[in-house]
């Protein structure tokens, strides 16, 4: 059985993560006191093999009983070991407070709370034990519905769940720094494409750009260390079961020479034979 607890920031992308999970064969129930998860997994667990890929949303909406989720995980984890992931989504405060405006709804902690931000500070810091367990790492601020939901699928449409993910990904530092990578490279040290005229309107995705970024020596020197650096790593975090590494490579508008340092080591690592998910946040930002 896989036994998916959903939960994150009130706003953050759970409730589309749960349609996409549904969508993909996954058996959701959203908003389940923790306190009925483990009887729930016990029934899962004499159908037959009829719910076996079940995916629960829990989170502060279910008052003071979402206190027992930690001890509850920590029992589930030890009754089912390898079957239960915890994926959590979460949002920057700004983007939250701008999509409770957009869609007018109240979040679940503001009669508590005389203002948005504060409800916002008290469930970010009632979460954070969970942020910390968590085996999938989803920072939604910058991605639209259709990007998380391309998240979600690239993550669990394979049967493969105990295995890495990596996720290589570009990004712009002028749209924000990714918030959600492990370990983050800035290539703005290289020669920067945009000021070619015939680059500008260019990605790194396509070949012109890229040899334009790999001819200098300081980009092939960093390209290969980069790489080596990979190929020591990447096995310490199997053999720690991590589940999800995101790689990620930002320049100044994340269209040039970040997308091809992530389409280059996306590349080497798929012919090594890792699960790999190449996404470019900001390659089409900015454009008219």
């Amino acid at each position: 059985m896989q036994l998916m607890i959903i939960t994150g920031m009130s706003g953050s992308g759970k409730s589309t993560a749960m349609k996409v999970l549904e969508d993909i064969g996954f058996y959701c129930i959203d908003n389940l006191p923790p306190q009925f998860i483990p009887n729930f997994a016990d029934l899962c667990n004499h159908t037959g093999g009829s719910l076996n890929k079940v995916a629960i949303a829990v989170d502060i909406r279910t008052g003071e009983m979402f206190s027992e989720i930690y001890t509850v995980i920590q029992k589930l984890k030890k009754t089912m070991p390898g079957e239960v992931k915890i994926i959590f989504t979460e949002s920057s405060d700004e983007v939250l407070i701008q999509r409770y405006k957009e869609t007018r709804r109240r979040h679940p902690l503001a009669e508590k709370y005389s203002s948005m931000q504060e409800a916002i500070q008290k469930e970010r810091e009632a979460l954070l034990p969970l942020r910390t367990q968590a085996d999938y790492y989803l920072e939604t601020s910058h991605l639209s519905t259709a990007q998380l939901g391309e998240e979600i699928r690239t993550l669990f449409l394979e049967n493969q769940l105990d295995s890495l993910m990596v996720k290589v990904m570009s990004f712009g530092y002028k749209y924000g720094v990714s918030a959600e990578s492990d370990l983050i490279f800035d290539v703005r040290c290289l020669p920067n494409p945009f000021y070619i005229p015939e680059l500008k309107f260019h990605t790194g995705t396509e070949a012109c750009v890229r040899d334009y970024v790999m001819q200098f020596s300081q980009s092939q020197t960093l390209l290969t260390k980069i790489n080596d650096l990979l190929e020591f790593l990447l096995p310490l975090y199997i053999s720690e079961g991590k589940s999800q590494l995101v790689v990620a490579f930002g320049c100044t508008g994340g269209k040039h020479r970040s997308v091809t340092f992530a389409e280059l080591v996306g590349d080497s690592l798929w012919k090594k034979g890792y699960r790999v998910h190449k996404m470019h946040r900001d390659i089409q930002k900015g454009k008219h």
